[in-house]
């Protein structure tokens, strides 16, 4: 499945301002509706562990309740803009949150379609370029560089806040051989300057998380099933098909059974029956985090980081959708970031709040002067092998998210899915009528969200 086709199932960006608090989504279920400010908190941001928290405090100078507000804005906000997107269509030109109210900006190429960004709440902005030119062009950088590694040019991107695809480069002579080389327009491209050297996090030291045939180490993303058998993934750097794994106490766990690495870096294991899978990410001490789904959080968005060398660090989504180069290759469909990585935290957990984000793949720099990480989303590699990632609602796994109760009346309404305006879904006998596009959330039933369902 191309980018695109991920792009379009999992949200990616636009470039409209709202403040979602505005966007009159107080009926939420387990939301503080008394906020005068109208950033409203869903419930999932209200349970966060206080490990998580803390990173956050310390990484980005939030307090608890400022984070909590925070999450819960940017849940919303990913909601708001997967509906603005599909609504859209080919005008979408990317979307991007801002400041701790999640202030979301929508673009469009098209000036008619302003009007329709300003009714559901936004102010529109509209640029010269939709996100479909901008990805295919770094589709066309990206076909270059897998046959051949661009000399010079470490890491290139589509950078929705400035409409354009950037390319980062030793030198411009760099950036033109390889803009040449792909036949990408000019007008379409920032080349800036860059020293970046980029390496993936793997450690052949020794310590805990997981060992690849005893020697190497990384970090469990995510617990995953596919069908009855239990497993983790991970970044596909870690190991190939065949390699066995141990756990953190050095007992035998399992086994590789698929990895990508060059062109992606994910990969799955399947572990043995000593292990069982659990919907958390280790919190060092601090409290486990809970996970309760994956969806895509908008670029801006607050997103924190859990590996084995350096435990929790925070920062936010600075791109979707970047091609990085490794010294083994270039690697395309990751997201950039500014939380820090060290050796070892390859394949480890990214989060905002309880959303399963990606595998941490590699990056520059370290803990003690900061970086830039890149993780590869998780999304695609479930879809890749098959996998259902473990979540609150997992059978091995008992719930412990109050909005996520153990069965549902029935119908056709289903968390994760994207509804547009005038979509119709039942739920609990009765139908429903959507008034507001949106991602639905967990717990964001019709009957609790008289904001976005009205019953016909």
């Amino acid at each position: 499945m191309d980018n695109t086709k991920l792009r379009r199932r999992a949200l990616a960006a636009c470039t409209a301002t709202v403040a979602v608090g505005a966007l009159g989504l107080a009926g939420l279920t387990g939301v503080a509706s008394a906020d005068p400010t109208g950033a409203a908190t869903p419930a999932a941001a209200a349970g966060l562990s206080p490990g998580l928290l803390r990173a956050m405090e310390r990484d980005l100078g939030l307090d608890a309740d400022e984070a909590k507000s925070r999450i819960g804005n940017e849940y919303r906000a990913a909601a708001v803009a997967a509906g603005l997107e599909k609504s859209l269509g080919a005008s979408f030109a990317g979307a991007r949150v801002s400041g701790d109210r999640a202030t979301l900006t929508v673009a469009t190429t098209d000036a008619s379609e302003t009007a329709g960004i300003t009714k559901a709440g936004a102010r529109a902005e509209v640029v010269g370029h939709s996100l479909d030119r901008l990805e295919a062009a770094k589709a066309a950088l990206d076909a270059v560089a897998l046959r051949k590694a661009p000399a010079g040019v470490p890491v290139w991107y589509v950078d929705v806040r400035a409409n354009r695809v950037v390319v980062n480069a030793a030198s411009p002579r760099a950036a033109d051989s390889f803009l040449t080389a792909a036949g990408v327009r000019r007008d379409l491209v920032t080349v800036a300057a860059s020293t970046e050297q980029p390496r993936t996090y793997a450690d052949l030291r020794g310590g805990d998380a997981y060992y690849m045939n005893g020697s190497g180490r990384c970090s469990i993303g995510f617990p995953v099933k596919r069908g009855t058998q239990n497993g983790f993934v991970s970044a596909g750097h870690c190991g190939t098909p065949g390699v066995s794994t141990s756990g953190y106490n050095q007992q035998a766990q399992g086994s590789f059974q698929g990895s990508t690495f060059p062109g992606r870096d994910y990969s799955w294991v399947a572990t043995n029956a000593n292990w069982t899978p659990r919907a958390l990410v280790n919190g060092y001490g601090n409290g486990d985090v809970t996970v309760t789904g994956s969806t895509q959080a908008v670029v801006g968005s607050s997103v924190c980081r859990s590996g084995s060398t350096t435990g929790w660090h925070c920062g936010t989504i600075q791109q979707l959708n970047t091609s990085v180069t490794y010294p083994e290759g270039t690697i395309s469909g990751v997201t950039r970031t500014n939380v820090c990585a060290e050796p070892g935290d390859s394949g480890g957990s990214f989060l905002t709040g309880s959303q399963a984000q990606g595998v941490t793949s590699g990056g520059s720099g370290n803990c003690s002067q900061g970086g830039t990480t890149y993780f590869q989303p998780v999304n695609p590699a479930l879809q890749a092998y098959g996998l259902t990632l473990v979540t609150s609602g997992t059978p091995t796994d008992p719930p412990t998210d109050p909005t996520d109760p153990p069965t549902e009346p029935g119908g056709t309404w289903a968390a994760g899915t994207t509804y547009a305006t005038g979509a119709t879904v039942t739920y609990g006998g009765s139908t429903y009528r959507c008034l507001q596009g949106h991602q639905a959330q967990p717990g964001w039933t019709p009957p609790n969200v008289p904001a976005l369902w009205q019953q016909v």
